[in-house]
């Protein structure tokens, strides 16, 4: 019997959390435009249109449109303070840092869908 792909497997639990993105400045809302694009960044965007889909909320900053979302939020601030811009982007999953300073790649895209859904986890 043929394995089902993996967005296939995943299924719809009550616990989903909300994920909050604080984007480095951009020259548009997703990033993915302009001569070179990261090809994660790409990749991340499209996780997240498909996370989205299936219900989960997903709140999105840039830096260069939204600076006040940046100010406002505690964690965010801190960060920043600490460790400046290299921090970005930040991705939070329930409240909690996820990741900094880097979209996940391919390997880490099942892992992140996982944590997305509340299906483990979420790792620091």
């Amino acid at each position: 019997m043929a394995e089902k792909p993996f967005i296939a497997q995943l299924v719809r639990p009550p616990t989903m959390k909300t994920i909050q993105v604080y984007d480095p400045p951009m020259c548009c809302s997703t990033g993915i435009c302009g001569p070179t694009v990261d090809p994660d960044l790409v990749n991340f965007a499209a996780a997240l249109s498909q996370l989205a889909n299936m219900g989960v909320q997903i709140e999105r900053q840039n830096l260069g449109q939204k600076p006040m979302a940046f100010a406002t939020n505690a964690a965010v601030k801190a960060l920043l303070e600490k460790e400046g811009t290299s921090v970005l982007p930040l991705i939070f999953i329930g409240g909690e840092v996820y990741m900094k300073g880097r979209y996940p790649n391919h390997d880490e895209r099942p892992v992140f869908f996982r944590a997305a859904l509340g299906q483990e986890e979420v790792k620091s």
